[in-house]
């Protein structure tokens, strides 16, 4: 048996932090994935502009302020700060050699601060890759992912948060294509390799099963090829072209198949959900409704994944 997360996104921007702590706790989760990317949105990174709370004037107990919000409803609710999401994209995806990217590594780094400050022991920090008009051939992106992640580890052992990589997809004229990590093997020899680099296992994966669902992977030898060097999951549906980010049973993802693999490598940790469009897309009135469903989606899979064949 495994335990139950799910986002705080979808919920924490309409109703606060606070309340969408309270919600997921009564809702049955015994832990969130803490959307503290919102202290530097996507747009932002697009727009080479900084968030508040990763100006360099701020001393780090000013930075950590912007933090403790998910640190105090996780201890008030009872909740487990699992997991947490960085900041995305990781670099800007149109030039691998903008002087943002540096901008970017200073923000990663202080956002592994921040998580461990909110007891927060996973942090998922997305592969370092180009949009599709401006991808690198595969050494140079392994060189630089390598470069990279080795440069935020130092951090992540000093703090003893785990960083974790990600499976990904990029987008050319409407069709999404795999991108980085998003094949077992590739995914599986980034982990040991930034592993062995470090000497300890400071790596590990966080799974999307959207994003493989759109690249058209088994799911199952997905989880496979990987086995414990899974750690976290951001679990959602889609219909297989678009990253919806629904909850499951109403897409396309093969969910008796993903039960398989978590029972092939004995999954035992927290199964988290991202599935923030699932909660924005009812009325404010029937969102505790749909939190309990995908709730039970976990329970479920929980248990199914935990029998004996």
């Amino acid at each position: 048996m495994f335990k139950v997360a799910v986002q705080t996104g979808g919920l924490d921007e309409r109703f606060g932090v606070d309340k969408a702590y309270q919600l997921i706790k009564e809702a049955g989760f015994d832990g969130v994935d803490a959307n503290v990317n919102h202290l530097q949105r996507y747009g932002m990174i697009q727009d080479r502009v900084l968030g508040p709370a990763f100006s360099p004037e701020l001393s780090e107990k000013e930075m950590l302020e912007y933090f403790r919000p998910f640190g105090e409803a996780a201890k008030k609710y009872g909740l487990d700060n699992y997991q947490a999401h960085a900041p995305y994209p990781s670099m800007i995806t149109s030039d691998m050699n903008d002087p943002f990217n540096t901008v970017m590594m200073d923000v990663l780094k202080k956002t592994i601060v921040g998580c461990a400050s909110i007891d927060c022991q996973n942090l998922t920090i997305h592969p370092f890759f180009c949009n599709y008009d401006n991808q690198m051939d595969r050494r140079t992106e392994w060189e630089l992912n390598i470069a990279r992640y080795s440069e935020l580890a130092e951090v992540s052992k000093k703090y003893g948060v785990r960083i974790n990589l990600e499976n990904m997809f990029t987008g050319h004229k409407g069709k999404l294509y795999a991108a980085c990590c998003n094949s077992g093997p590739e995914a599986a020899k980034y982990v040991d390799e930034l592993n062995r680099l470090c000497g300890e296992d400071t790596f590990g994966f966080c799974m999307d099963t959207g994003h493989a669902l759109i690249a058209s992977l088994d799911i199952k030898q997905f989880l496979t090829d990987l086995g414990d060097r899974i750690t976290c999951f951001h679990v959602h549906d889609n219909d297989g072209v678009h990253d919806d980010h629904q909850a499951p049973y109403t897409g396309k993802l093969d969910w008796d198949r993903f039960m398989e693999g978590l029972q092939a490598i004995g999954f035992d940790r927290t199964l988290s959900f991202e599935t923030h469009n699932a909660v924005c897309s009812v009325p404010e009135e029937l969102i505790p409704q749909t939190l309990q469903y995908i709730c039970a989606c976990g329970r479920l899979f929980s248990d199914k994944a935990s029998k004996k064949e």
